[in-house]
């Protein structure tokens, strides 16, 4: 690690390292971080080795034999299950005859969340962490290293360790302080809150409406979910990225921050979305249904939602990636942000031009996004 005297290691997968000390380095604020998920993500078989996913995670001891600092690293031999695309720059590398892969990716795999990717005990060990990120790029001669969905107050380390940084656009759903969801409603502009009322009334009609968490999620359930799952993954990206057994793992280990919201017809499961309780915030993951119902998306993963974190007091929601048919449902567009190390010279030059030209879009999109949200304008 240059001139460091900071010794960093590769770990032999998440499961190698003890669940209290990544814990202490991962604090208990964002579900995705933790031990406990991405080990699930690895025993599942849904990351691993033969899903393109080698868990690799960087660590860094501390005087006293525990880790310290660690980044939840894997080599990746494809780019899926990322969403922040970098499929161009794949094919401009390995058209200059170089070879993009494999790659080093800092991630969460198949979870477009915003959150802490340099999990640290001290803060003081970020630049350090990051030399060692840099340091496994070069000495395996990979292409690049890339973090992503870097929570913002981490981005200025890799700002001035001089790594190429990249900017995209979420729809969260924030609270201000709401009492109820009228409360909420009463935020919006008359025609917008009528349409919400009438799309809630139509999704609803003739289902039964649960929210389901801890004990409550059986077996059943998850068998069910399993199938609505199956569906949209097939629909959207041809093969579910994640396993039957990943979600039997999740109810067995995590299920206190599990909110999983079905529709049932006549007591029979139809729809449901999957959500994971943050400290301040209310996560959806994923969707499906058997069944077509108008509205029905709209109704679980969006007012649903906001229902839940109202209920528990959560600052916000953050819906997962994409859709700008969100801000109609009062969710607003945020910048999430990812860093990227390239060590060649002419293809860094590249992709940071790129970069540049890519950023002043999103900055004029989010401007025009941000006055299509339904809130009302003034008195």
């Amino acid at each position: 690690m240059r001139s460091s005297p900071i010794t960093a290691r590769i770990a032999d997968g998440v499961a190698s390292i003890p669940a209290d000390e990544w814990d202490a380095c991962a604090g208990s604020g964002n579900p995705f971080v933790r031990h406990a998920f991405l080990d699930i993500l690895e025993r599942s078989g849904s990351a691993g080795v033969q899903t393109g996913w080698q868990p690799l995670p960087i660590v860094i001891d501390g005087s006293d034999g525990r880790a310290a600092a660690i980044a939840p690293a894997y080599a990746k031999s494809h780019s899926q299950g990322e969403y922040v695309f970098d499929h161009g720059w794949a094919d401009a590398w390995e058209r200059a005859g170089g070879r993009y892969y494999p790659k080093l990716q800092v991630a969460v795999p198949f979870t477009p969340v915003p959150g802490p990717r340099l999990l640290l005990r001290d803060a003081a060990m970020a630049p350090a962490l990051i030399s060692a990120i840099e340091a496994v790029t070069d000495q395996n001669r990979l292409s690049s290293a890339h973090v992503t969905f870097l929570a913002e107050e981490q981005l200025p380390w890799f700002e001035a360790a001089g790594w190429l940084t990249r900017a995209g656009t979420q729809f969260h759903w924030h609270n201000q302080g709401y009492a109820s969801f009228d409360d909420f409603l009463g935020a919006l502009a008359s025609r917008k809150r009528k349409a919400i009322r009438k799309e809630r009334a139509q999704a609803v009609e003739g289902l039964t409406i649960r929210h389901l968490t801890g004990a409550e999620i059986t077996e059943a359930h998850w068998d069910a979910f399993w199938a609505f799952y199956q569906d949209t993954g097939s629909r959207k990206w041809g093969r579910p990225y994640l396993t039957r057994d990943f979600f039997s793992l999740l109810g067995a280990e995590m299920a206190d921050e599990v909110l999983l919201i079905l529709a049932e017809r006549d007591g029979r499961p139809i729809a449901g979305a999957l959500n994971l309780i943050g400290a301040d915030a209310l996560y959806g993951r994923y969707w499906g249904a058997v069944e077509e119902v108008p509205f029905l998306h709209f109704e679980l993963c969006y007012y649903q939602a906001i229902d839940a974190a109202i209920a528990r007091g959560l600052a916000r929601v953050e819906a997962g990636a994409q859709g700008e048919h969100k801000l109609a449902r009062g969710y607003a567009p945020v910048t999430t942000w990812s860093a990227h190390y390239i060590p060649d010279p002419s293809f860094r030059r590249a992709v940071a031009d790129f970069l540049e030209r890519e950023r002043q879009a999103v900055e004029r999109e989010q401007e025009w996004l941000g006055e299509m949200t339904p809130f009302r304008r003034g008195d």
